[in-house]
């Protein structure tokens, strides 16, 4: 049994498959969903013991996400390593994290990232800003103000480049009826 449906949504991201054996297959090979799954464990069960768990898989991948963050179905770390996430920030369904990305707040607040967002490598978002849906966020871009739907932000600071946003990018969506 899955634990939860977002961990279901989450493995799903993976490989395209929810069964028991692509669930345990996937944990023991793939570091970054080995984290995910204590994140959700703890999320969920929220005692002494899985957020020493958790702790210990933060410092071992380099992922520091606090169990209090709300990411919500389809969490996708493509790449592990470096990644920070306050505790206040929100995640829509289906985002993908790469390596080295931070997330954080500044005095005006903390990021909400929507739906279907890519974040690139080396990523910096910070402070009060809404990152729409559908958005693509290139390697090393600083963000510090609001990308609309369908944005293609890159550079330091990140400026929208196009409109094309992230479908090349965002894949194995679970869709259940």
């Amino acid at each position: 049994m899955i634990i939860s449906k977002a961990l279901k949504y989450d493995l799903y991201r993976y490989g395209k498959k929810t069964t028991k054996f692509q669930l345990l297959k996937t944990y023991l090979s793939v570091p970054s969903f080995n984290y995910i799954v204590w994140f959700r464990i703890t999320q969920k069960y929220n005692n002494i013991f899985t957020k020493y768990l958790l702790k210990r898989k933060m410092i071992k991948f380099g992922i520091e996400i606090h169990p209090e963050t709300k990411i919500n179905n389809g969490f996708y770390i493509g790449h592990w390593g470096g990644i920070v996430i306050n505790s206040k920030v929100m995640i829509g369904n289906n985002c993908n994290i790469s390596q080295g990305v931070t997330i954080g707040s500044t005095k005006k607040g903390v990021p909400i990232i929507n739906n279907n967002v890519y974040i690139g490598p080396g990523a910096k978002i910070f402070g009060n800003v809404t990152i729409g849906s559908n958005v693509s966020i290139g390697a090393n871009a600083v963000v510090t103000k609001d990308i609309p739907d369908n944005g293609v932000a890159v550079g330091i600071p990140a400026t929208v480049i196009s409109y094309n946003g992230s479908k090349d990018y965002i894949n194995n969506i679970l869709i259940e009826e």
